[in-house]
């Protein structure tokens, strides 16, 4: 059985993710599939779209927590993947359109799958969360920026809180709310319509709106970065041993305790 499932219907290339009875979480087998699919769809010149989805209740559950405690390190690292494999997708390169049809829960890493696409169908069960103020020492800061999200609704995604469908929608983060039964059609007659405009126009359109995408400054990512490891950076595992063994987590917060006080600067630009 693939992981990752690719079917092309003319110049449409549909990348399916199927793990579902791990909600198609990040592991190893998943982000190899994905780096397969997009490279094949990248230098493939007779494919112009795809559309990215997943089988079962779950999108991406993100992270596949088990694989992490297993390896005992946090997180997805890239080292993980062989080698020889990229993903001109996930690396920022690619320059054709990608649909994201979310068919379930989109969580962590698959909220983010979700935020890379272009344009985005969500089914009306779908719910989206941004885990990272769960698993690391620094929440989601940056993606109701990316998103252009008011800065309460950034606030509230920056803290890991689960949000429907219907208020994705409702804050422009999702561009279509479909009926569960009506995903698929609705991601290929908005594939149809990208395909009925004149090439050049598709193309330069998706540069353009590329390059006019919300950035964040270096002194932002700077801060970000000193406060991703501003605490015991232990409790990152701890939470995923928490989730694994389905019971609370017992956090230690600082090595130091005055260090709860001393926060690291943001510095000039």
């Amino acid at each position: 059985m693939s992981f990752v499932e690719t079917e092309t219907n003319g110049q449409i290339f549909i990348i399916r993710l199927n793990r579902p009875e791990r909600l198609n979480a990040l592991s190893t087998v998943i982000r190899e599939g994905m780096a397969e699919a997009f490279t094949k769809f990248h230098n493939d010149n007779n494919l112009e779209v795809a559309i990215l989805t997943g089988t079962g209740r779950g999108f991406c559950a993100g992270e596949d927590m088990k694989e992490s405690l297993d390896r005992g390190i946090a997180g997805s690292p890239k080292e993980m993947v062989k080698k020889d494999l990229t993903n001109p997708f996930q690396d920022g390169i690619l320059q054709k359109p990608v649909i994201a049809a979310v068919n379930g829960f989109a969580m962590g890493g698959g909220f983010m799958l979700v935020e890379r696409c272009d344009l985005r169908i969500a089914v009306k069960e779908a719910i989206f969360e941004m885990s990272e103020a769960k698993r690391w020492l620094l929440g989601g800061y940056n993606h109701g920026h990316y998103g252009n999200l008011p800065h309460p609704v950034a606030t509230e995604m920056a803290f890991g809180y689960r949000i429907n469908a219907e208020r994705m929608y409702q804050v422009g983060f999702v561009n279509r709310l479909v009926d569960k039964e009506n995903l698929m059609e609705e991601a290929h007659s908005m594939a149809k319509h990208l395909l009925s405009l004149p090439p050049a126009s598709r193309v330069n359109t998706l540069y353009m709106m590329k390059h006019m995408a919300p950035k964040l400054p270096s002194n932002i990512t700077n801060l970000a970065e000193k406060l991703h490891l501003h605490g015991d950076t232990e409790d990152r595992m701890e939470s995923r041993r928490a989730f694994a063994e389905k019971r609370e987590p017992n956090y230690k917060g600082w090595l130091n305790p005055d260090d709860r006080y001393n926060m690291p600067k943001l510095e000039e630009e």
